[in-house]
């Protein structure tokens, strides 16, 4: 067995059998880098280079819209402001089969414009909604279903913390990563949005068939739109496009967006000293952990280059005469795959010292491919049984919906999600066609 496949066996083989066991991520990372340190870099002197390395790692400037991103979505919720889109948005939505699902996946999207967390979306709209829907005789696949899908599109609609850590692993430019997801996001709301009205229609016994609702008309009706929901989108606008006209950086955009976001909560006068600590304090966690992973994760990629694992991967990977698609296609569908077992971040710190050396040598257009990987980590989220919103949902869901009803809730949106990689991968437009105004 020549070093480098031992080194690629060590590294890749014993970090994946780690997670599997159910070794938390940061940990995992850290012991293997500490055995390849020792073997590759030198003994001693690598465990050093280790501990430089693990400092610089978590101290890039780049990584800075990350905790501000958070913070974002964070007052948002603990404001109270959430609460007050909703209802905007529930006003406008009227006589429409399956209308409070409708109300989520429109919600939803609205949430992914301002908060930068997967989990915080789904938790929220499923402690709001969720009971509400059930009560009305949804039924719990219909009730479910659009929540942790549109929670999962987050991910995809900046501003979004795993789409900063993407750029910053892989080199790829944060700001066209940002700003590239927002087709393929909007879409699949709008897709979200027709299958579930064709469902219903199709199968009406999924929700119930008139909805009490009172009746609003003129300006009562369109009042908390302008009220909350337009004020709050346009936070999303100052984000976006500052990028897209090139005004900012992504770091000075998330600053941008998290003192846009302060000021709406003052202004509307919810910015209490209880809901700053809560919020500050829900940011410092979810920060803290993506940080403590990113400690792990540069070093990893390091020590995986010093053991000659990664250029050997990669040669063996380019020189079996496939076509460029085809290999694209294999780093998909191991994205895929990982995500049934692994969490997207562990997806991230695997690949990407391996996918993107060969992205560069092969000339594949890295924006186009970081969309699909995104996808790909957007599909791991709702894959049972170990998606992460999955998990989400059950903890907020009451004990009448059953692992079943979710299971059962996401396959139409992993359909459609599919359908969008699919999509991406013949027409990278989709992808690279706002990133490209920005030059």
């Amino acid at each position: 067995m020549t070093d480098w496949v031992f080194g690629a066996w060590l590294m890749l083989g014993g970090s994946t059998l780690l997670l599997f066991i159910g070794i938390p991520v940061a940990l995992t990372f850290i012991a293997i880098n500490i055995v390849g340190a020792w073997l590759y870099m030198g003994g001693e002197a690598g465990l050093a280079q280790l501990a430089r390395s693990s400092v610089s790692s978590v101290t890039a400037f780049s990584l800075t819209p990350i905790p501000l991103f958070v913070l974002m979505g964070e007052v948002l919720f603990h404001t109270g402001l959430a609460l007050q889109v909703i209802e905007g948005i529930e006003r406008l939505i009227r006589r429409l089969p399956g209308r409070l699902a409708v109300v989520a996946v429109v919600a939803g999207t609205v949430f992914s414009a301002i908060s930068g967390s997967t989990i915080a979306t789904t938790a929220m709209l499923g402690s709001l909604l969720l009971p509400v829907m059930l009560a009305k005789g949804y039924h719990p696949t219909l009730a479910t279903g659009p929540i942790m899908a549109i929670g999962a599109v987050d991910m995809l609609i900046p501003p979004s913390a795993l789409t900063v850590l993407l750029g910053s692993l892989s080199g790829i430019s944060i700001s066209k990563l940002l700003v590239g997801g927002v087709l393929p996001g909007a879409l699949l709301s709008v897709a979200f949005v027709l299958w579930i009205v064709l469902r219903v229609r199709i199968t009406p016994a999924l929700a119930p068939a008139a909805e009490e609702q009172p009746a609003y008309s003129g300006w009562e009706k369109w009042k908390p739109f302008f009220a909350y929901v337009l004020p709050t989108l346009s936070i999303f606008g100052v984000v976006v496009g500052a990028l897209a006209a090139g005004w900012a950086t992504p770091t000075e955009c998330a600053a941008l967006g998290a003192f846009a976001t302060l000021l709406l909560a003052a202004a509307y006068r919810v910015l209490t000293l209880k809901a700053l600590v809560k919020a500050l304090k829900g940011t410092a966690n979810i920060s803290g952990m993506i940080l403590f992973i990113i400690l792990g994760a540069t070093t990893f990629a390091q020590i995986l280059s010093f053991s000659g694992a990664s250029n050997g991967l990669v040669q063996l990977i380019t020189g079996q005469g496939w076509s460029t698609a085809a290999i694209v296609a294999g780093m998909m569908a191991m994205l895929i795959f990982l995500g049934i077992f692994v969490d997207q971040v562990s997806m991230m710190m695997i690949t990407l010292p391996i996918f993107m050396p060969i992205v560069q040598r092969l000339g594949i257009d890295p924006v186009w491919f970081g969309i699909m990987f995104l996808i790909c980590m957007q599909l791991g989220l709702l894959l049972p049984p170990h998606g992460l919103l999955l998990m989400t949902m059950r903890g907020v869901a009451p004990p009448a919906v059953t692992m079943a009803h979710i299971f059962r809730a996401v396959v139409p949106y992993l359909a459609m999600s599919l359908l969008l990689l699919a999509a991406v991968f013949f027409w990278p437009a989709i992808a690279t066609w706002l990133p490209g105004i920005i030059g």
